[in-house]
């Protein structure tokens, strides 16, 4: 396998001193994730000081580290550490010649990446390139642009922020031939003075687009013509996707069955029939969007309708699994990760979807500012909705909720995710349809852990 890096490269890249010669096949900063032939990345942080691991990772089998200090080991010395992650992840960007992409939305965007992987891989097998797990931040977009293979043809970064000015940021690195908005709603709401702001901080991911760069935006958003606005001076094209059919593209219809939901789509420039493999209406427009930029990219839209059906859910954000009980089996849906008004209320209509009696494990919404009560209120009306039998509500954030469904749907409600462990098993019979969902900070991935293991 060709080197990722070079000792030599990665002295030119970060303006750093190699101590010997030594070649990377892959780059890490958690030293607990360092495997054969990475180069770790002995970062600074509030908390910890990466230099501490360095014989860790070497013992694990690093060939290099990029200190700031010199260490026992092969290694390139640089003077910081976090700047030279992020000129190496320049010096990867520019010597690609691979269509790139950039990602970013209040829901959905972990999502429509791994969905774009599936695409562009089924059609360059081994020459697809995106960001692992959610690296959408500061450090891990560099981490994911200095992990990318030189020979890749299509790589796909997401990008994150919780304030305004970081995407801009993150795509002046990513430098992106075509942006993608998923889709604007109230997330990380504390940090902005409404959905508006949150707009124009999405927005600022047209700002690193590569000249003749295409943006791709939501049409049903009530902010299409906000982010049109933000797109229109450094984007040559302007596309858009939804269910409306004054979308670009856009879904002509949709038929729900037991392996997928089968849609006709029209592109700019050609109809489509493809079969979505996750259930639920979000997942129709996640779709329209991949295929938008799929198209966008000069991809091959055959595969990737081929890879939409193919799609199995990711751990935290969808994955199904089956839980064995007694006497009989259970569903489990586990959207775990993440949580905010949009994508609860886009969950529990595919909840309300599924077979046998529901249930609903919701976590807290967290980061939603001072309409914190009145969010997590407003979500009574979308569980009755959906038909749930029963809700487990996880959190003191909740009492809102709790006192909203007094006398509409049975509920439990409790302090953490410990308690709720400890009692979801006993409220779930066979035939259930069970589904787990909250901020990320909640921890209800031990929850999903006890029913999984159970």
């Amino acid at each position: 396998m060709t080197a990722l890096w070079s000792s030599a490269e990665i002295a030119a890249a970060t303006n750093g001193r190699a101590s010997l010669e030594f070649e990377a096949r892959g780059v890490a900063f958690d030293s607990r994730e360092v495997g054969p032939g990475d180069l770790f990345v002995a970062l600074k942080g509030e908390a910890t000081d990466g230099h501490r691991f360095v014989g860790q990772a070497l013992s694990q089998g690093a060939s290099g580290v990029l200190a700031s200090q010199p260490v026992d080991g092969p290694h390139v010395l640089v003077s910081d550490t976090a700047n030279a992650l992020d000129a190496l992840g320049v010096a990867s960007r520019a010597r690609t010649a691979a269509k790139v992409v950039g990602v970013t939305g209040s829901v959905g965007k972990t999502s429509v990446k791994e969905a774009l992987f599936a695409a562009f891989d089924r059609a360059a097998p081994g020459r697809a390139h995106r960001s692992l797990k959610s690296y959408n931040n500061h450090v891990g977009v560099p981490l994911s642009l200095a992990r990318m293979p030189r020979e890749t043809r299509f790589g796909v970064f997401e990008m994150g922020m919780n304030h305004a000015g970081e995407l801009a940021a993150l795509t002046r690195l990513v430098r992106p031939h075509v942006a993608l908005v998923t889709t604007v709603a109230l997330a990380h709401g504390a940090f902005f003075a409404d959905e508006s702001a949150i707009a124009d901080a999405k927005g600022e991911i047209f700002q690193g687009l590569e000249p003749g760069g295409t943006a791709i935006i939501p049409y049903d958003s009530p902010h299409r013509d906000r982010l049109i606005a933000a797109a229109r001076p450094y984007a040559a094209e302007i596309v858009t996707f939804g269910r409306d059919p004054a979308a670009d593209v856009h879904a002509r219809d949709g038929v729900s069955g037991p392996r997928g939901t089968l849609v006709r789509a029209k592109l700019r420039s050609a109809e489509l029939s493809f079969t979505v493999g996750p259930p639920g209406e979000h997942w129709v427009t996640n779709a329209l969007a991949v295929l938008a930029v799929v198209e966008a990219a000069g991809g091959d839209l055959a595969a990737a309708g081929l890879a939409l059906a193919d799609l199995a859910g990711l751990p935290g954000r969808g994955q199904r699994i089956t839980i064995h009980l007694p006497d009989g089996d259970a569903l489990l849906i586990d959207e775990s990760y993440n949580a905010n008004p949009a994508s609860m209320r886009a969950t529990l209509a595919m909840l309300g979807q599924e077979r046998g009696r529901k249930v609903a494990i919701l976590g807290a919404m967290r980061e939603l500012g001072p309409e914190e009560a009145r969010h997590h209120a407003d979500l009574a009306a979308p569980i009755a909705a959906a038909g749930v039998g029963l809700a487990l509500l996880v959190g003191t954030e909740m009492k809102p909720l709790a006192e909203a469904l007094e006398g509409r749907v049975e509920f439990v409600h409790v302090p953490d995710a410990a308690a709720a462990a400890a009692q979801a098993s006993s409220l779930i019979a066979p035939g259930d349809a069970v589904l787990v969902k909250g901020s990320n900070s909640v921890g209800l991935a031990g929850v999903v852990d006890a029913l999984a293991g159970g």
